[in-house]
């Protein structure tokens, strides 16, 4: 099977297509939403579902349980609102993954489409805004730092004014994103530290992080403060969140909620079976 990324399904002539040829994926499905505990607030991330219309899919995520569809684009971000959903994290002009704030040539941009698409996530209820550190290049990491953090004091304020909190991802470069300069939890902390506002934190992205460090729940515990966002993924391959994958999750989850965790955790894995009853068990695990 080729390797599928976040950077290649959004680059693929599939994404944003209508399901044709799909199976009737709501079939056999009860129409009454599933109850869930509430203690881990989960949402659906967009892209690994790309060949579903963005409306099935939050009408799928509301019926079994969840709170959100996370990685809308701005013209996307109120649909969720009509199944009684939220868009849990929205693309607001934060740049590329290997392209953003540690590199100060692409400031203005950032901060021009911050200024434009801000306001609009918090019109529409959206709680958070995805950047990135964007790839080394040659760069030392105390420079890139230095830079990331001058990027994010020059929009911090917008996020400040309007409750919306722009989230710095955190990914590995081991594997999926060679090169990608925040691809520790230290360093994000330390940006984190330096801008310090309580509207610019982490997202958390437990599959990279498995992969760059382990130590997952003691990491967590230690930098909560720094955290504003998790996404999930299988380790290896980045599929189901199942027994053959190394992390134990319903762990991983219970020390996410006993940290007094309100936010969001979003399914990013890419299912290999059938999509939403893989999407429908990921709730199952991790409803803690």
């Amino acid at each position: 099977m080729r390797k599928l990324t976040r950077r290649a399904l959004l680059k693929s002539s599939v994404v944003g297509a209508a399901a044709v040829g799909l199976p009737s994926f709501a079939a056999g499905v009860d129409t009454a939403a599933t109850a869930r505990q509430g203690r881990i607030h989960q949402s659906v991330c967009r892209w690994c579902y790309s060949h579903i219309p963005v409306d099935q899919l939050a009408e799928y995520a509301a019926k079994i349980g969840l709170r959100g569809v996370d990685l809308l684009q701005p013209e996307e971000y109120e649909i969720p609102r009509r199944y009684g959903l939220v868009c849990t994290m929205g693309y607001a002009g934060g740049g590329d993954i290997g392209k953003a704030l540690n590199r100060v040539e692409n400031h203005g941009a950032i901060e021009q489409a911050f200024r434009t698409n801000i306001p609009r996530a918090a019109k529409a209820g959206v709680p958070n805004v995805i950047t990135f550190s964007g790839n080394r290049g040659g760069m030392s990491d105390d420079e890139g730092a230095r830079n990331t953090i001058a990027g994010l004091n020059r929009v911090k304020k917008i996020a400040e004014d309007h409750g919306v909190t722009i989230c710095m991802e955190l990914l590995n470069s081991k594997r999926d994103h060679h090169d990608y300069m925040c691809d520790h939890t230290a360093w994000g902390v330390r940006v984190m530290q330096e801008v310090n506002s309580p509207n610019v934190k982490l997202l958390y992205d437990i599959y990279h992080m498995q992969i760059m460090e382990g130590d997952l729940i003691d990491t967590i515990r230690r930098n909560m403060q720094w955290i504003a966002h998790f996404h999930t993924g299988g380790v290896p391959g980045r599929h189901e969140l199942d027994g053959t994958q190394e992390i134990q999750w319903d762990g991983v989850m219970r020390a996410i909620a006993d940290a007094g965790f309100r936010g969001y955790v979003a399914h990013e894995f890419v299912p290999a079976g059938d999509p939403l009853e893989s999407l429908r068990k990921a709730a199952e695990l991790c409803d803690v």
